[in-house]
């Protein structure tokens, strides 16, 4: 059995890593849920972000790098809502266009900053703090912040604001809403930009603790699929939450057992939900 130690350093990790996971999966949890479009693409403009807050970081602090790619990429978000409504997209469609993207936004990223490994170089990177037996990374550390103070000021949107009764009311019965004065075109593209202002942060907070790789964007896609999907669909907090669950499972699996069976904790994770509560799906 390992140490006490190395099983609270490994439960700190997964905190961290999950807060992650639930910030990647906050925007397609909204899109996915409010607006029934499977967004893969939102992986990529997440790594697209890391990438360009990497480049611009020789210049400004990585958090002022938000006011360039944070409205950026909110106009990227409606302007993609703008194309998959041209035309009768269902799920399975946004599915197939979106992962078409994908390619080509990798392609790009490819083609810019080349497929080798990159890795942003910060003042925030070489600090951090020992409490007791235990060390805490400054950059995790912010990841946990950003990604609670998004997920709950979207709740918070959602829950106590005319837009978020809107919203709430548009993807539960988008004719009757429309009814009531519900405008679910302007809704969508608010939900769409949103998603994609939040994949910038994510692409920050990427950036920011790991090294980046055209590549990982897949590598990523299957644990937030499951945390999106354990944490609901269309919810803001739920995706953190489910994060931080299969996070702190998978570090945990990792410290007790063996690297290699970290990546099947996550799917067997939503297995058993389905299992269990199938009524959810």
């Amino acid at each position: 059995m390992p140490s006490a130690t190395l099983l609270g350093q490994s439960l700190l990790s997964g905190v961290f890593i999950g807060a992650l996971y639930g910030l990647l999966g906050l925007g397609l949890s909204l899109s996915w849920g409010m607006l029934r479009q499977v967004n893969l693409a939102h992986f990529a403009l997440a790594f697209l972000g890391g990438y360009l807050t990497f480049q611009l970081a020789g210049r400004l602090d990585p958090f002022v790098t938000l006011v360039v790619t944070v409205p950026l990429f909110f106009l990227a978000g409606m302007a993609l809502h703008w194309f998959l409504s041209r035309y009768a997209a269902d799920m399975l469609n946004t599915l197939v266009v979106t992962f078409g993207l994908t390619t080509i936004i990798e392609a790009g990223i490819q083609r810019i900053w080349t497929a080798d490994f990159q890795r942003m170089e910060s003042v925030y990177g070489a600090i951090r703090w020992k409490v007791g037996a235990f060390y805490i990374p400054f950059p995790e550390l912010l990841t946990l912040i950003v990604a609670m103070a998004l997920c709950g000021a979207m709740w918070a949107l959602l829950r106590f604001t005319d837009f978020g009764r809107a919203a709430r009311a548009m993807t539960e019965d988008a004719p009757m809403a429309a009814a009531f004065g519900v405008n679910e075109k302007r809704l969508g593209y608010l939900i769409s930009g949103l998603a994609a202002a939040f994949a910038a942060v994510a692409g920050l907070c990427l950036a920011l603790t790991h090294t980046l790789a055209p590549v990982q964007i897949y590598g990523w896609m299957g644990v937030v699929f499951a945390a999106v999907m354990i944490g609901g669909l269309g919810s803001a907090l739920g995706p953190l939450l489910a994060g931080i669950l299969i996070g702190v499972s998978e570090a945990l699996t990792m410290a007790v057992t063996a690297p290699t069976w970290a990546p099947l904790v996550s799917f067997t994770l939503l297995i058993a939900i389905i299992l269990f509560r199938p009524a959810k799906f």
